[in-house]
Formats: C-alpha cells, structure tokens, sequence
C-alpha cells in the first residue's frame, strides 16, 4: 500500500531555507524488519521506550517513532525507528522497524524471545530500500518534495529531530530520480557527518549494545521516550533517572583540529581534560566530527586523547536543535 508523504510545519520551514539546494538522497545500510498482525503495537509497547501504541491510534496518527530497545539493566541494545505501513484502524496493524544492520539476526530473535503467543508475524523485509533525505530547496514551490513521492512506500519526516531531514522507504530498485525529481545521491559520509555534527547517535557505534543508557544518550530530546506509557523492559532505572533530574553525562557532539593522526580516532579512546582529569569517552566519528558521552561538568572545558603520548586536542559543543533549558 502507498502511503501519502507527511509534512511536518518546522520542517517545511528549514527545508525553504536551504535555498539554491537539491535534495540530497543518502543510501543507509540500516535492515528493515516488519511486525505484522493484530497485536503488533501491543506486543512491541512492552518492548520499547516509546508509546507504540500511538501508532494505531485512531486519528491522527504519526507515521514514524523513535525508541530504544533496553535490557533490564536499562541499558539500550537497539536503537529503532519505527514505521506506520497500514493506512488506517480499519487495516491489520503493520509496523517496519529500522535497525542497524548487524544486529537484525539478534533483534529478531530478541523479539521472537517475548512473541510468545502473540498474534504477529516478524520478518526481515529484504525487498525494500532505505534512505535518509535531507531536502533542499527546488526551482519553483517549495512543496515539491513530499507531493511527488508517489512511488516511495513511505516518505515522512525523521522522528528523531527536523535537523536529520525525512525517511524514505522505498521498493528495492525504485527510481530515485522519479521519487523526487531533481535529487541527488549522496556520499553516505557525508551524512554521517551531518549526524555527527548534529549529535544524533545511530547505531552500534554510537550507542554501544548493554553500555549505552537511554537519557545520557539524550533519548529524551530526540522525541524517543514516554514517561506515561507504563512498564517495558529496562523502565525501572530510566524512569528513576529522569524524576531524580541528575544527567551527568551526554552524547555531545565534537571536533579535532586538522591534521588529524594518520591512525585516526580510535573507538572508546578516555577523553581528559588538560589538568588530565577523566573527561569521557570517544565513541566513534568520521574526519574531524565525531561523537562522545562527556561528562557535562568539563564539556565546555580544552580537552584531549592521549594517542602513542600525543595529545590530540578536542572541542565540544551543544547542538541548536536541543531544548533551550538544556542547552545551559
């Protein structure tokens, strides 16, 4: 079924001020995985941070959703964004859920583990083709993006923040060019350096399975977390987290000044301040951008990686799509 693009009002107004732009169109190597049947919504509820149940609400509906999958240590073991597939209440339930692609094998048999005898089937979905799109402004209206997605399976904003653009889901194979005529395809680099210099996490590199907590990775401001929804796996800590009001630590995102060490950064590298007090941890990046969980109280601080007795220095900053209270 052909689901009509969505249009979100702060995201239409970014997207007319990228004057002089054509979309650029980035081929993610993120897995699909549908969750199909009558408890669909249910079954997923007790599984993830976010209200699924919005989902299949009638009305309004949203199309998409962020979440995190927890242990029970609260813990994130995936980061999913979900998808609407079923146009209305009258249809099955039929949600997609994006995850990256390495742990499909784990996150399918993670959710086969609580199906118990729920009624919904799960499969992988090889057949379609994820992009990330973050639009520019064509000749003519500006609306010309979500009105000639007739092709895709579903175009819609990202959930997680109107800086990371939309989400299409399209047929494998599907002509780019005919989804949205005058696109560009894109160096997948380049728009992990764009999350990256947004801070977004995505992925097991940024958010390392059974280590990485939901808030410190600001989970919150990227709209991926109910606090009203009830019980789910790994609540008990995270909602505990959130009524004490203490976050220590976050995902910021960072810089290194050029040249950068011919090795690179590597992964989980300490991150000190210059008196050589622990600061954080790099996660991961790409060039001179990355992202690291800091310690909040040294994030505005000169910092450093110790690399073979080098100090390779660092900055951090706090990305303008957060909510202005925690940006102080």
């Amino acid at each position: 079924m052909l689901v009509r693009a969505l249009t979100a009002p702060g995201l239409r107004r970014w997207y007319q001020g990228r004057r002089g732009a054509a979309a650029a169109c980035f081929p993610l190597s993120r897995a699909l995985l549908g969750v199909r049947g009558a408890e669909a919504a249910v079954f997923l509820q007790g599984l993830l941070t976010n209200d699924v149940t919005q989902l299949v609400a009638a009305g309004d509906a949203p199309p998409a959703l962020y979440a995190h999958a927890l242990n029970v240590q609260g813990r994130c073991l995936y980061d999913v964004i979900l998808y609407r597939l079923h146009g209305s209440t009258a249809e099955e339930p039929h949600i997609l859920l994006e995850c990256d692609s390495s742990v499909l094998d784990s996150l399918q048999k993670h959710l086969k583990l609580y199906k118990i005898r729920r009624k919904v089937t799960i499969t992988p979905c090889p057949d379609h083709s994820l992009w990330a799109v973050i639009p520019g402004e064509q000749p003519g209206d500006a609306s010309s993006l979500p009105k000639c997605a007739e092709q895709a399976l579903l175009l819609t904003p990202d959930p997680r923040t109107q800086v990371m653009g939309w989400r299409l889901i399209a047929k494998k194979g599907a002509n780019l060019s005919e989804i949205i005529p005058g696109s560009q395809v894109g160096d997948i680099q380049d728009y992990h350096r764009h999350r990256y210099k947004q801070g977004i996490p995505e992925g097991v590199k940024d958010l390392p399975p059974g280590v990485a907590l939901p808030l410190e990775s600001n989970l919150a401001f990227m709209n991926g977390i109910s606090f009203t929804k009830g019980c789910y796996i790994g609540q008990e800590l995270t909602a505990r987290t959130h009524h004490m009001g203490v976050i220590r630590k976050r995902l910021l995102p960072v810089s290194f000044p050029a040249p950068l060490p011919s090795q690179g950064i590597p992964e989980g590298a300490e991150i000190l301040t210059e008196s050589g007090k622990p600061a954080g941890k790099f996660r991961a990046g790409g060039g001179e951008l990355g992202i690291a969980l800091l310690r909040l109280a040294h994030a505005n601080e000169p910092l450093c990686i110790n690399l073979g007795g080098d100090k390779v220095p660092l900055s951090a900053s706090t990305p303008e799509w957060w909510p202005k209270a925690a940006a102080k």
